[in-house]
């Protein structure tokens, strides 16, 4: 009695054991590493709304495995908290897929984690041209600063504009606005009267737009990181006069970002950008995906391009899945993303499949009222923009 008493224990904790085992297989785990505290806290929410906005459109499952999302805060941007939260994610919690990264300095260092453990590293924004060469693993589906900042640079010099300031933070991605914009822009007969670089913490911008009104360009060409930063130049533009001294500014969509646009308030006005991604942008795949948000996302405001980024990051990790029937090996997840294409709310997105960037439309956009409110109007477009930084 007491044998088969032991025999039927073992069995159910064999029973138990097994359906353990099958609960692990039937998940397919995304690490989601980006700041969602911190100044830059905003990036990790519109990644995560554009996630839940995917997740909503078209279920948590995804070839008979449950898609689970695992988030994490860098607070940062903070390169070691990045790395060490990489390192728990792949070793404790067992990921598929790494995914998030807002900031270069976050991505830079994560990428040797990704390469050592073969996982597939989908960057939803950090757009410094060298990050899909520091890893075989690493696919990019938002875009890079030399691709949104070279097509201003030429329809600048071909819109009256011959004389400009470049105004850029400086990190990575400033630096490689900065140089993008004044090769298209000398290459098109423009003259870059200076170069201003700014901290990426913290700037103090009144002295430095000073310093551009004293040069008397006829435009400013800016780069600093979507948010806070974009609000404290336009309201320094406005209080100093450089609008009325016939100074324009150019600038990349980060400057007039969709999610703090209505807040910016009508000294944008006119501000022209160029953008891979508006909120305003025509399409029945964007009037899908601006519903979806606001469904799974209420009360969360506007989404912008790095909630678009996020989505279409879930669109490649399904795709993923399925071609693998729910397995997501690194070199066979690699291989499926190379000249993926996804009908994006953006327009048409393909992945390079020699870089692993992102090959898409790039808008030329004014900042005009639609309905009583901001947003950035498209009005002409380069089309099928890869990184020119490579």
């Amino acid at each position: 009695m007491k044998f088969s008493s032991m025999l039927r224990s073992l069995a159910a904790v064999g029973l138990c054991l097994s359906a353990l085992g099958a609960q692990a297989q039937e998940t397919i785990k995304v690490g989601l590493i980006a700041a969602f505290s911190g100044p830059f806290a905003d990036y990790g929410k519109m990644m995560e709304g554009g996630i839940k906005a995917y997740m909503k459109e078209h279920g948590d499952t995804v070839a008979g495995k449950k898609i689970e999302i695992i988030t994490k805060d860098t607070t940062g941007p903070s390169p070691e908290i990045a790395k060490r939260l990489a390192q728990e994610l792949v070793v404790r919690d067992k990921v598929d897929v790494l995914a998030g990264f807002g900031l270069t300095p976050e991505a830079l260092a994560v990428a040797p984690i990704a390469e050592q453990a073969k996982k597939p590293m989908i960057i939803m924004n950090a757009a410094t041209s060298i990050i899909t060469t520091k890893s075989n693993y690493i696919a990019r589906v938002s875009m890079t600063l030399p691709q949104v900042s070279a097509p201003m640079g030429t329809w600048a010099a071909k819109n009256g504009i011959k004389r400009a300031v470049t105004l850029v933070a400086d990190y990575g991605p400033g630096i490689d606005a900065e140089t993008a914009f004044k090769k298209s822009f000398t290459d098109a007969g423009g003259q870059v009267l200076e170069s201003v670089r700014v901290p990426l913490r913290n700037p103090e911008f009144a002295p430095f737009i000073q310093r551009i009104k004293d040069a008397k360009p006829e435009g400013v060409f800016i780069f600093v990181p979507a948010g806070e930063q974009g609000v404290a130049f336009m309201k320094g533009y406005r209080e100093r006069g450089l609008a009325e001294a016939g100074i324009k500014v150019i600038a990349t969509g980060d400057l007039t970002d969709d999610h703090v646009l209505p807040a910016m308030g009508d000294a944008t006005l006119g501000v022209i950008t160029s953008f891979h991604y508006s909120a305003a942008h025509d399409s029945p795949e964007n009037k899908a995906f601006l519903k979806a948000f606001a469904d799974a996302n209420p009360g969360a405001g506007r989404p912008n391009f790095m909630a678009v980024a996020a989505y279409d990051g879930m669109a490649a990790i399904y795709e993923m899945a399925k071609k693998q029937n729910g397995k997501i090996d690194g070199d066979a997840s690699m291989a499926i993303l190379k000249g993926m294409k996804i009908n994006s709310p953006r327009g048409p997105l393909m992945i390079d499949p020699q870089t692993r960037d992102a090959v898409e439309n790039v808008y030329i956009r004014k900042v005009e009222k639609k309905n009583g409110e901001l947003y950035n109007i498209e009005f002409d477009k380069f089309e099928n923009v890869k990184d020119p930084g490579k």
